[in-house]
């Protein structure tokens, strides 16, 4: 039997004032999967959703690791451009922690 999956909680002004779900990344047996629906009319606002992530992941590895928060950007911002450069593949990453 598999283990349940772990989702995350609602965001609380969407659970106020309802929206839409634009994303929905998992990661299963060390593989990404990603549901998305297109969502904004213009594609550079997915741009915007990138680096407004990217930008959280970094305060959260500053705040959880103890790093700068400068250098985890840095560091996500050389791994996206090289994604984006490289060849498409599955979507593998490493083990999620």
């Amino acid at each position: 039997m598999s283990a349940p999956y772990d989702a995350l909680q609602i965001p609380p002004a969407a659970g106020e004032k309802g929206g839409i779900e634009v994303l929905r990344a998992g990661v299963v047996e060390g593989g990404l999967h990603v549901m998305l629906r297109r969502a904004f009319n213009d594609p550079r606002a997915w741009g915007v959703l990138l680096a407004d992530v990217a930008k959280q992941v970094s305060r959260i590895y500053a705040q959880e690791k103890n790093e700068e928060e400068a250098q985890v950007l840095s560091s996500i911002r050389d791994a996206l451009i090289a994604e984006i450069n490289a060849p498409a593949n599955p979507g593998m990453i490493g083990p999620a922690g």
